[in-house]
């Protein structure tokens, strides 16, 4: 039985915004992963980033192992955490994978680049992200959920995906 709730998709799709209003609305605990790797590390994304991607890569697989420990909690993932399939694994033992899929135009419209380390080179990276790792997140994902319409909306939506989820348990 799947005792979480886990949001993934590329930067910018709303995985923090949703997945916040979304929590509070389930009653449940909500974990930023990467917010949760600058509390634990003491340092931003982007001075982790200095070290080498790997080396984010590794707290980050060690933050999922640490997060799937949780039980009827949402947890919003990196947008990269799909690079390495062990952590996929890691949080699907026990989660609902849910895809937040957010037309690259949208995200392009509004994401202020320079928060985010692999998008610091320009909007042209963020193509490049969404062209390596769209396949990933759709072969990932238990259920895709749409992010093109009002946020209210996309809410009741993610909702309606996890009430109609049989595999899913959360206790609020």
């Amino acid at each position: 039985m799947k005792n979480k709730i886990v949001i993934i998709g590329m930067p910018g799709s709303g995985k923090t915004t949703l997945g916040k209003m979304l929590a509070e609305e389930l009653n449940i605990k909500f974990f930023d992963m990467d917010e949760y790797i600058v509390e634990k590390t003491g340092k931003t994304t982007i001075q982790l980033f200095e070290n080498g991607e790997e080396f984010f890569r590794d707290i980050e697989s060690e933050t999922c192992k640490e997060l799937a420990g949780y039980s009827n909690v949402l947890i919003s993932t990196g947008g990269g955490v799909i690079k390495r399939k062990a952590n996929i694994d890691t949080l699907n033992k026990e989660g609902l994978i849910i895809f937040i899929d957010r037309p690259v135009d949208n995200i392009l419209g509004d994401v202020d680049v320079s928060f985010r380390p692999l998008l610091k080179d320009g909007k042209e990276k963020l193509l490049k992200l969404y062209d390596e790792r769209y396949a990933l997140y759709n072969e990932y994902a238990e259920e895709i959920v749409k992010n093109d319409s009002d946020i209210r909306v996309v809410i009741d939506k993610i909702k309606e995906v996890i009430d109609n989820n049989e595999n899913v348990s959360i206790n609020n």
